[in-house]
């Protein structure tokens, strides 16, 4: 990023000239003769783009473009903070770090060394604070969302962010910090990847080999490891005093029950293959799922409103915040990976009571049909009428079931609706919506990816509650004698609540511990992909330049 920059600094060597204020010549030349601009963010959008160039212009002007990073530790707590990133699942190699301390190792520096090693440190520092900010890529074309009219991608207050990014690079921890989103969530997934980073010699990691089921009670080889592997990953499993080593005794059990209920598995003590396959995650891959969710958790920061409703799809999780605060969490079924929920940006706008439900045409040829031509009394049963295309009801019996033309079918309000007592509406062009359910036992699964792409609601009417206390007022009243009744009927939100639907596969849970779930969509991939790309494509850092006359006399 500092490349235009680059073809400005004569070939031949000159003489070293310690003067600041020489040095500050030289910085202020080059930044004014650099007529490229250098994007800090949002490379999609050059009509929003801010520049790097800004500023660095605004770093040195502020301080007569005087050099900043040979004073005291300066460039020390750079370098420090740098090497940090790596627990933001960035790479430190990608900011300089390398060349800034080749350059400052090297005691003969002219005048334009100096000035290059300090235009070098400010970028790198630049470069950190706003990928910290902001996102390292552009969530546009790797994992983007669809967004409802109004509900535009919010644009980065870039001038604040100068602001804060020139004005604290004396305490250079304390000014990266300030970058990071405030989440406490992102924090706690930062620690955790220092750990994992700490805890295991990479090369030293070996697989537990496959084989039969594991359960408490048995004797296997493979116990030892197993136990080992529990252990350095923070999940006590020690063995029983007086029990063989290779015994899976109670102490062990207990320590896969909890290893499986944080990592969104089924809690049953049992090793079978989902259990041994995130045994068998490398701590590369877990940085690897760590790093790709806290990008995700920097692209959303700017997102969150001070009232709103969050969707996990990954952790099948769903959460209504109020001024930053989260102040109601339930389970969530989502949609099965052939059936997909959409990551979408929207806004509750109205609630169904009572709903009806119109069975989509997904569902009615890979559901509905094969029931209905193995047994039309499915219809009766399941309290499904068949319209005609002008609503008019068909006797069951007319249709041809096996070329069922023109028709729709809907499912009668009631108990027992596939929708239950409510369904909350918000535009998008993927025809979901939240809904209450009748299949209030699937919330105790631990994979809850059921439904077609809708997603079920737990305990739905507290929600209804939230939505209407934020959405209207004084219109509590109403919507309870309203869900009370039989009625189809729907309720307006006059104040729009904003619903975004999310995808995190590592997170925090209730107790604050950072929770590993399986990659549901097959998202984290391309994401990693892109990271790492994103991170070794970033230009090499050349040396400096600058233009003719500012040479050393």
């Amino acid at each position: 990023m500092l490349a235009p920059l680059v073809a400005l600094l004569p070939a031949v060597a000159t003489a070293v000239d310690p003067g600041a204020q020489h040095t500050a010549d030289r910085i202020r030349a080059a930044l004014v003769a650099t007529p490229a601009a250098m994007g800090c963010t949002m490379p999609a959008d050059s009509g929003a783009r801010w520049r790097e160039l800004d500023a660095l212009t605004r770093f040195y002007g502020e301080r007569g473009y005087r050099p900043f990073w040979s004073t005291g530790d300066r460039l020390d707590q750079l370098l420090q903070a740098l090497d940090g990133l790596v627990d933001d699942g960035l790479d430190p190699r990608a900011y300089g770090a390398a060349a800034i301390r080749e350059r400052r190792a090297d005691e003969q520096r002219s005048v334009q060394d100096a000035a290059c090693l300090d235009l070098l440190a400010t970028h790198a520092y630049l470069s950190a604070f706003f990928d910290l900010a902001l996102g390292n890529l552009d969530p546009v074309h790797v994992e983007p969302l669809w967004r409802a009219p109004g509900m535009q991608r919010p644009r980065p207050d870039c001038e604040r962010l100068i602001d804060i990014a020139v004005s604290t690079p004396d305490d250079v921890a304390a000014g990266l910090a300030r970058a990071r989103p405030a989440a406490h969530e992102y924090h706690l997934l930062r620690k955790a990847h220092g750990r994992l980073r700490e805890q295991t010699d990479d090369a030293d990691w070996q697989p537990i080999p496959g084989g039969p089921l594991l359960r408490e009670g048995m004797t296997d080889p493979r116990v030892p490891v197993l136990r080992a592997r529990l252990e350095a990953a923070g999940f006590a499993g020690g063995a029983t005093p007086g029990s063989p080593v290779d015994r899976y005794d109670a102490a062990l059990a207990e320590a896969v029950a909890d290893f499986q209920q944080r990592h969104g598995l089924a809690v049953d003590a049992i090793v079978g293959p989902e259990t041994l396959e995130a045994l068998n995650a490398s701590p590369e891959a877990r940085r690897a799922q760590i790093a790709v969710n806290l990008e995700r958790m920097r692209w959303l920061a700017g997102e969150q409103k001070d009232i709103y409703l969050l969707v996990d799809v990954a952790g099948a999780r769903i959460q209504y915040f109020r001024q930053g605060e989260a102040v109601w969490t339930a389970r969530a079924q989502v949609g099965q990976p052939t059936r997909r929920t959409p990551l979408l940006k929207s806004e509750i706008t109205h609630l169904t009571f009572n709903p009806t439900w119109t069975i989509p045409p997904t569902i009615l040829r890979n559901d509905a049909l094969p029931e209905i031509r193995r047994d039309i009394g499915y219809l009766a049963r399941n309290r499904i009428r068949v319209l005609d295309r002008s609503g008019d009801e068909l006797p069951p019996e007319s249709v041809d079931w096996n070329d069922p033309g023109g028709i729709v079918l809907r499912q009668d309000a009631g108990p027992h609706s596939a929708l239950g007592r409510v369904a909350i509406r918000f535009p998008n062009p993927f025809h979901v919506y939240l809904h209450d359910t009748p299949n209030q036992q699937l919330f105790a699964a631990d994979r809850r990816a059921f439904s077609s792409g809708c997603v079920r609601v737990e305990r739905a009417m507290e929600l209804v509650d939230l939505l209407v206390a934020d959405g209207t007022d004084g219109g509590a009243e109403r919507a309870e004698a309203l869900r009370a009744g039989r009625r189809t009927v729907n309720f307006d939100l006059p104040r729009p609540v904003p619903i975004l639907i999310a995808y995190w596969t590592a997170s925090v849970d209730d107790r604050g511990e950072v929770v590993f779930r399986p990659d549901l969509y097959g998202r984290d991939d391309a994401l990693a992909r892109a990271l790492s790309a994103r991170q070794s494509d970033r230009p090499v850092r050349p040396p400096c330049s600058f233009p003719v006359e500012a040479r050393d006399p």
